[in-house]
Order: structure tokens, then C-alpha cells, then sequence
């Protein structure tokens, strides 16, 4: 699924679109100057619009360099390259070091290759203390037989988990604070009119762009790849306009502190084992968001924007 958005020749925002995005960048008291860091960033489209429209200095990780190539492409051509930098690196190894970034985003594709636990440690290891960490994740809406499991999560790109299993993981990192929204696409009285949050290829995609596709993934895969997009498109329109099983949810909550701690041990979290649905918040003037809005819940300090630029790369044992 996400091999075909990146190979599309139109920039697309990642389901949930600009709506998710957003409400993240609320959520997390994005200030100016803050360090974003984006896990899984694809080509950056994300990355983007969080420095375009609220002046971040974004970081991103992708483990295929030929999509670390197309985003600092995408750039350039944005003129962005002094305020977005891309990294090739896995999930469960990220090369910068602690205690760095303001917002640590785990997109939806970051955990899919390696172990999730490892890479929301490593998420949370270059949070700076009170830290916003923010997960867009697939969720099982009911149980899945593990083979099952298994060839979803390769065919979709991601790794979905059961909500519980998102939470304990952040819990179990030191994560305080934990706020969860379902951004599926279920109408409730928070959200009277929602947009599908997985994109429906064969409505999004016109013919030429489908053709593109399939042409770019026969140059890099051949003949098998454009079989395996075509297949892929089919298994995951079923799955998710039919079956119904996978579920899209937000999670975010801030790196706890030593000091924090001490003062406050007893930090109100979600408790229940459904999401909450919750409204994306409105833009005020000039497309910002309206701080306070219905949807929102802001938790601790703001944003620490003392750092600027390129954040410091993680060195060696000598350094």
C-alpha cells in the first residue's frame, strides 16, 4: 500500500491526510524552530507540511535509499533542503543521538521490518524529556490468525497490533500522558462527516496515474512487481472496504522526566481499550490551527525550540 503511494506520480498524504497531520501538529504544541523527527517518512510529503506551515526543521528515516532519494528530491525541488534532511537507517537503529528532537513521529509504515518494541525505544531514546511522541497505526479491529498477520503486514507495508498492545508498548517506554483518537473512517457525534482515512486506489488514482505506477514498478521490480502492486491493490481493497478488520488510530503522549515524575506520579492516561473519536480540529487564519479546539488535549510544557538546524548525528564511542 505505501509502495504505491510513493510511486504515484502525485505527491498524497498518508491515510488520515492533512486532516491527521494537523491535529498532530496541535497536539504536539508544534512551535516554530521546533525538531520534528519523522520514522518511516516515505518521501516526505509529511515532513513538508509540518516545516511549510509551522516552521519545524524536519528530520527523516526511510530503510530504502531509493525513497531517501525521491524525498530529497522532492526538496529540493520544494526548495526545502536547508530545513529537511533525510537519513537512510532502520527504525530500530536511528543514527542520531538522545535526548534531541521536540516531536517524534512514527508513521504508519516505521515498524513494519524490524520489532516494534525496538523501534518505539529507539523513538523514544532521541525525545528530548517531556517530548511528544505521536503514533499513526494500524489496528486489528478483531482477532487475526497469526499467519494471516504475518502476510498482511507484508502486503500493507505495516505492522498493525491491537490497541491495548500500542499502549502497554508506550507505557512500558516511559510515555506519559497517553491520548488516543480512531481516525477511522466510523461517523460518530464527534465526527458527523468523515473522509475514507485508507485511500481507495482505484477512485484516487486516475487511469494515466495508474499507469505510471505500474510502469515505475515494473522498472524497478519487472514483471513480477507490476503482478505483486496489482494483487496488493486487490488484497487491500478487500480488507479494508469489505472485511473491515483494520482500524487507523492516533496515539501521542509526552517522554516522562525524572523530575516530572517525582512531582507528579500519578499522570491521568486513557484508560479504556477503545480509542477516543475526536474531531479534527478547524484552521484558524492563514490554514494554522485553532489551538484549543474541539478535539484537542493539550498535556505539559510546550515545545523546548531551542535547538535549531540540523539536529547532532549520533557519533562514536570515542565521541
Amino acid at each position: 500500500m505505501l509502495d504505491m503511494v510513493r510511486l504515484s506520480p502525485r505527491p498524497l498524504f498518508p491515510p488520515g491526510g492533512v486532516d491527521l497531520y494537523r491535529q498532530i501538529a496541535l497536539l504536539s504544541e508544534m512551535a516554530e524552530g521546533a525538531e520534528v523527527l519523522s520514522v518511516g517518512s516515505g518521501t516526505g510529503v509529511t515532513l513538508e507540511y509540518f516545516v511549510q506551515e509551522h516552521g519545524a526543521h524536519g528530520s527523516g528515516v526511510e530503510a530504502d535509499g531509493w525513497v531517501v532519494e525521491a524525498a530529497e528530491a522532492r526538496a529540493r525541488a520544494q526548495g526545502l533542503s536547508a530545513r529537511i534532511q533525510f537519513q537512510k537507517a532502520e527504525p530500530d537503529s536511528l543514527p542520531y543521538r538522545d535526548e534531541i528532537f521536540d516531536v517524534v513521529v512514527g508513521e504508519l509504515g516505521f515498524a513494519a521490518r524490524c520489532d516494534p518494541v525496538d523501534a518505539v525505544r529507539e523513538m523514544v531514546r532521541v525525545t528530548k524529556p517531556l517530548g511528544r511522541i505521536v503514533l499513526v497505526r494500524l489496528v486489528w479491529k478483531a482477532p487475526v490468525e497469526p499467519a494471516r498477520q504475518t502476510a498482511l503486514t507484508r502486503r500493507l507495508g505495516a505492522r498493525p497490533l491491537m490497541l491495548v498492545e500500542w499502549k502497554r508498548m508506550l507505557r512500558d517506554m516511559g510515555v506519559v500522558g497517553v491520548h488516543i483518537e480512531d481516525w477511522s473512517d466510523t461517523e460518530t457525534s464527534f465526527r458527523p462527516r468523515v473522509d475514507k482515512p485508507f485511500p481507495d486506489f482505484s477512485e484516487i488514482f486516475t487511469t494515466w496515474e495508474k499507469l505510471v505506477i505500474l510502469r515505475r514498478a515494473w522498472s524497478r521490480w519487472g514483471w513480477r512487481g507490476m503482478r505483486w502492486i496489482l494483487e496488493r491493490e486487490w488484497e487491500i481493497h478487500r480488507l479494508l472496504s469489505h472485511e473491515r478488520i483494520l482500524g487507523l488510530v492516533l496515539l501521542t503522549g509526552r517522554k516522562a522526566a525524572e523530575a516530572a515524575e517525582a512531582e507528579a506520579p500519578d499522570v491521568e492516561e486513557e484508560e479504556a481499550d477503545e480509542p477516543v473519536a475526536v474531531a479534527a480540529p478547524k484552521p484558524g487564519p492563514g490554514g494554522a490551527p485553532v489551538a484549543g479546539g474541539k478535539g484537542s488535549k493539550k498535556e505539559g510544557p510546550g515545545l523546548d525550540a531551542g535547538t535549531s538546524g540540523l539536529p547532532l548525528f549520533r557519533g562514536t564511542d570515542d565521541d
